[in-house]
């Protein structure tokens, strides 16, 4: 029988290195969360794992809880499939959601969570850069954000990095494909509720070209405004270092300046 290829959950992995969490740290605060939600669980390192090498898609009810408790996002923007999610339900039962690999699947291996947490050839942290035009204002703006990025063959995931945005408050992620030099995807922006946009959510398209350094990208954005017309405008991502480690990942928790 050939052994189906796990797909890990790089939004979950980005998400979590975001927030500058191990994986011991995260299920440590997975476990305080379902204290304080009165719902306790035992996760570990190794359910965390299992997460995000993608042996494990559909957690119990109570972790889906515990998980938007901590990472203050809705389950569905943490990777998980919908269609499963949807399948979801509170058994009671609590457990590990250990369920074995199914027969033919091949099981990850291995500890994620090195001291460099390696990602390939675009992991790291990156600076990422846009301009953009407000109507109301009458002035044209420039968001900056530190972001990690994480790598899974074509694919990278990227989430901001806490406190390190030129706009506080407001987490960018971003879901790319790459294709030989060709990045392609989707970006999200959450406003400030305090802010001039009031905690709108924004989204749309991205296209960049990798220059041949593999150290910046440089594109266009497209996204609808607040009238509900169609704006574009300039996006480019800097490698700032390619580690993810936890010390550098907090040397960037910053506005960039």
């Amino acid at each position: 029988m050939t052994a189906t290829v796990l797909v890990p959950n790089d939004t979950l992995r980005a998400v979590r290195l975001s927030m500058r969490m191990s994986q011991e740290e995260f299920a440590k605060a997975l476990r305080k969360a379902g204290d304080d939600l009165g719902e306790p669980n035992d996760a570990s390192k190794r359910l965390v794992q299992r997460w995000e090498g993608g042996q494990s898609k559909s957690p119990r009810a109570a972790y889906v809880r515990t998980l938007e408790h901590v990472t203050r996002r809705r389950i569905e923007d943490l990777g998980f499939t919908l269609s499963v999610m949807a399948r979801v339900h509170d058994d009671g039962a609590g457990g590990h959601d250990m369920d074995p690999a199914p027969e033919g699947v091949a099981a990850a291996s291995g500890d994620l969570d090195t001291a460099t947490e390696p990602a390939g050839q675009y992991g790291g942290v990156w600076l990422s850069r846009y301009e953009y035009y407000s109507s109301g204002r009458d002035s044209t703006y420039e968001g900056k954000h530190y972001v990690v990025i994480v790598q899974t063959g074509n694919r990278l995931t990227a989430r901001s990095l806490p406190g390190a945005s030129s706009n506080p408050d407001s987490p960018l992620s971003l879901d790319l494909t790459l294709d030989q030099f060709v990045v392609t995807g989707a970006w999200t922006e959450q406003t400030a509720p305090d802010g001039y946009y009031q905690g709108a959510r924004y989204h749309g398209a991205i296209q960049m070209l990798v220059e041949p350094t593999g150290r910046r990208m440089a594109g266009k954005w497209i996204g609808f405004g607040k009238d509900f017309d169609v704006n574009t405008g300039p996006w480019e991502l800097r490698l700032m270092d390619p580690s993810t480690s936890k010390a550098t990942l907090e040397r960037y928790s910053r506005p960039p300046e």
